[in-house]
């Protein structure tokens, strides 16, 4: 096949992927997971149930694929926080909010609830402290953090302490356990 054509079936492939997986979050959020149907998935996307089938063999494989999805893009999210800030303590700062707001606003669902049971979250979760505690060993080596506690063990303090913004009531709420949590890295505390 010349690679013109190759080059426009996949993207028009990643086009429907895409669609898919976004009309299958939107259908969830109106209708709870079990309201969902690859026949609603299928009309709502704008293909064909056969089509559909061609990509995922049921609902389950498009929420979880929405789902991995999801966490890449927290994940860039993250790198993006970590990238766009300044010394060692200010990324380890911006980092901390940016995961205490992504889990602020999106966990705690029905969704999320089902689809964090996963091996892929596992895999991502290893992937978020390490890249967490490499910050962390960063900031202990520049002097600004913390250094009598390793930073593995700190990455998961964080992590646990900041999954505490799923239950808080406003974007404040959640800015005040950053700063709290910030708190227990500094150097001399504790």
């Amino acid at each position: 096949m010349p690679r013109l054509w190759t080059g426009r079936i996949d993207a028009h492939r990643l086009a429907v992927r895409e669609a898919t997986l976004d009309s299958a979050a939107a259908l969830v959020a109106e209708h709870g997971v079990t309201g969902v149907t690859m026949s609603r998935i299928a009309e709502t996307t704008g293909i064909g149930r056969a089509t559909l089938y061609k990509y995922f063999p049921d609902v389950q494989a498009i929420l979880l694929a929405w789902h991995e999805r999801q966490v890449a893009r927290h994940l860039e999210q993250l790198a993006l926080a970590r990238d766009n800030t300044g010394d060692a303590g200010e990324r380890v700062a911006a980092v901390l909010l940016t995961y205490a707001l992504i889990s602020f606003e999106h966990h705690g669902t029905e969704l999320s609830a089902i689809l964090h049971r996963g091996a892929h979250v596992a895999h991502a979760r290893a992937h978020l402290v390490d890249f967490v505690r490499d910050l962390l060993a960063e900031g202990a080596k520049a002097g600004v953090l913390r250094d009598d506690v390793a930073p593995e063990e700190l990455a998961t303090y964080c992590l646990h302490a900041l999954g505490a913004a799923v239950d808080l009531p406003t974007k404040a709420a959640v800015r005040r356990l950053v700063t709290v949590t910030m708190s227990a890295l500094h150097p001399g505390s504790g």
